[in-house]
This record gives structure tokens, sequence and C-alpha cells, in this order.
């Protein structure tokens, strides 16, 4: 690493252990993953928003190279303990920005911390990635996850099928989860080469022994399909909108 990045680094990970402020004011949606197979709610996912509810958008134009690593770690602890706040007993998935991660042993005890000061199980974080993000150094980003899941953390790459790493990354490193992205879930009753691509990510996740969210679905045809071709875990407006500051319910009409 070079000289001034690890300086950078330094300087980052003592801010996260100094609890510095970050300077923007934000606060959590919650939207449920849901099991088509027991009709059950698996996870939820934090989403970002402002403090009345602003788009995440609003939110993230106010981060900055200065701020990122703070930004970082105050979102995972305020994930969490906004779930413990409101009693979730499913699943949390935090996004994290894996670029921000210098010292991941150093920088996972924030989340860590406010997981046991809340009651809130470590095996049941999930730390998603997105794969739109341009991640600088994936050897990097297998040792963030390879420490998460020593300590008891799930993992997920999210957007799969979107962004810059694709199998390259899925070669070196298999995580818990893989979360479809919702441009190749949309439409795809309708869509033979969607189809295809999808059927070949399910039947390799299973070889691989990882399993499958198809996110964005919108539709009951869209669900069918999904969950036809063996995809159980799914999450989408067709389901449930992100709720700000709340956990939100599935309509039995969702399941028939």
């Amino acid at each position: 690493m070079p000289e001034l990045v690890q300086q950078a680094a330094e300087t980052a990970c003592s801010g996260c252990r100094d609890g510095e402020a970050v300077g923007v004011e934000f606060d959590y949606a919650y939207q449920p993953i849901v099991d088509c197979a027991s009709h059950a709610i698996y996870a939820h996912e934090a989403l970002v928003r402002g403090p009345n509810g602003e788009s995440a958008a609003s939110v993230l134009s106010q981060v900055t190279p200065a701020n990122v690593y703070r930004f970082d770690q105050a979102c995972r602890v305020k994930a969490v303990i906004g779930a413990a706040r409101l009693g979730m007993r499913e699943r949390l998935s935090i996004n994290f920005l894996a670029n921000a991660v210098f010292r991941p042993e150093v920088c996972i005890r924030s989340t860590l911390e406010a997981a046991r000061a809340h009651n809130f199980p470590v095996e049941q974080i999930i730390f998603e990635v997105t794969e739109g993000e341009r991640v600088r150094d994936r050897a990097h980003l297998m040792t963030i996850f390879r420490e998460y899941q020593r300590v008891g953390f799930q993992t997920a790459i999210d957007d799969f099928g979107a962004g810059y790493a694709g199998l390259h990354l899925l070669a070196d490193y298999q995580p818990d989860i893989i979360k479809v992205d919702m441009d190749l879930v949309r439409g795809i009753d309708s869509s033979a080469p969607r189809q295809v691509i999808v059927r070949a990510i399910t039947a390799m996740c299973r070889d691989l022994g990882i399993r499958m969210v198809a996110e964005g679905i919108e539709t009951a045809a869209e669900r069918d399909f999904l969950r036809d071709a063996g995809i159980d875990l799914m999450q989408g407006y067709f389901f449930c909108r992100p709720v700000f500051q709340g956990l939100g319910a599935i309509p039995p009409a969702a399941w028939q």
C-alpha cells in the first residue's frame, strides 16, 4: 500500500475507534427479503435515508473522501441499533463500502460492539458489497470477507450481473448469498435471454452452495417464474416497499 494511502488508512481507523462525528445526518428504512418457500421474512435490508426519509442520493451526495470511512462505520452501527430498537428477529442485511475498509479486523469492532450492546446476534447480520462499486483491490475485498466470516457475519454480493467484478470475484470467493440484479429480473417471465442467464446463475450457485436472492420483484409473473426456477428468496415492491424507521409486513396476497 503506498505511503499516503497507508497514512489515510491509519487516520481512518483511528477515527473509527475514537467515534469522530461523521457530519452527515441519516437514518434507515428497512425492506424485507422474503422466503417464498416458507411464506416468511428471511431478512430486512437496511437502506440509508435522510433524517426525515429523504432519498439515499441526498445522503450519499454528502459523502466525501474525507468522511467516507467514518460514514461507513456510522452506517453499520446505526443499522444494528435501529434493528434492535424495532425488535427485529430476522436477519439484518447491511451494505458496506469495500473501498472504505482498510483494516477489517479493526473496522469491524464498532459493529461487533453495537451488536453485543444491543443484544443483536452477530450470526444474524449479513454484510453486502455491491458489485457495482469499483473495488480497487479484489484481494483486499477477499480479506475483508474472510474476516467477516471468521467473526460470524454472513456475506453477500449485491447487484450480481450489473457491475465490475462478476465471475472473477466469484471465482476467488464464494459468499453466503448472491443478490441477482433487478435488471435481470425485470420482465423475466417474458424474456427468454433473461431466463437463460438467471437459470445459469441459479445452477452455478447451487453447485457452489450459495443462496440466491432475486431483487426488484414487481409482479406475480416475475415471482412465479423465479420460484419455478428454484429461487426462494426474493425482494421487491411486490412484497413490501421499504419502511422508514420501521419493519414491513407481507400481505397474504403476495404469496398467492
